[in-house]
């Protein structure tokens, strides 16, 4: 099965970052977060990638392209034109790579890529967020429910901290941000029927989180996985902090070592 990734947006809120990079490109423990999801989807056995570009995809193309390079030793014969790798430490990936516009929205941009992907179910997610969701659980889940999009919802962590005050106005201990108010979200992780194109149809302007799930759910063909578990989405650079800071403790709950 298929694994497309959204990787075209501006990532206007990372901007510290996103002016000379796209978001998905944003390191994490040295590595783009985009490697960290994918690392994610292989370690449960999916390793074709279909990875929809946009702004500045050309970034991600030259990753990809030399990435073999970055994982091997090698001898260069400056004189002969001669390159020698000696090992290849490299993924088995299979990975496509769809220019789709940069001004091009969500579900347009899965629509560009119809035709690596039409005709069989796939998974879907956003290039910026990492969870420790087990993938193989959520097809399973997907092909029990039949319905033609499948979402995995999650319960995002509050925005602050909070306090436990007793008696007499007393704070009695503070509580690290607890999680919402147990309302569900979107968390990406996809899995789509091939019928999902279908419902594709404006364009380049559709937004695939907009009329395209809402008319699923009017129709009974949205269902979603509720993931308890680990997930958070790189949205700004106090987002990236946390995650290196994860990444550096060796206790990264989103990959599986």
């Amino acid at each position: 099965m298929k694994v497309a990734i959204l990787a075209g947006g501006f990532g206007t809120r990372l901007s510290e970052e996103t002016d000379i990079r796209p978001k998905p490109m944003v390191e994490i423990g040295g590595k783009p977060i985009l490697w960290h999801i994918m690392k994610h989807y292989s370690s449960y056995g999916f390793n074709e990638f279909v990875v929809l570009l946009g702004y500045k995809g050309y970034t991600i193309k030259e990753y990809f392209a030399n990435y073999y390079l970055h994982q091997s030793d090698i001898t260069i014969d400056t004189k002969a034109g001669k390159l020698t790798v000696h090992s290849n430490d490299s993924e088995d990936w299979k990975i496509t790579l769809v220019e789709t516009g940069p001004e091009t929205m969500t579900g347009g941009r899965v629509k560009r890529a119809e035709k690596y992907l039409a005709g069989e179910t796939f998974m879907l997610t956003y290039g910026d967020g990492v969870s420790d969701v087990n993938v193989k659980k959520l097809v399973e889940f997907h092909q029990t429910q039949k319905k033609i999009l499948t979402l995995t919802a999650i319960q995002p962590e509050g925005r602050f901290g909070v306090l436990d005050i007793g008696a007499e106005n007393k704070v009695q201990r503070f509580l690290e941000k607890p999680r919402g108010d147990g309302s569900w979200i979107n968390g990406g992780f996809f899995v789509c029927d091939p019928k999902i194109f279908g419902y594709l149809r404006d364009g380049d302007k559709t937004i695939f989180e907009r009329t395209p799930m809402e008319t699923l759910a009017s129709e009974g063909q949205l269902t979603a996985y509720q993931h308890e578990g680990f997930w958070k989405c790189m949205d700004t650079l106090r987002d990236k902090q946390e995650l290196n800071q994860m990444w550096a403790s060796g206790k990264a709950p989103w990959m599986m070592r």
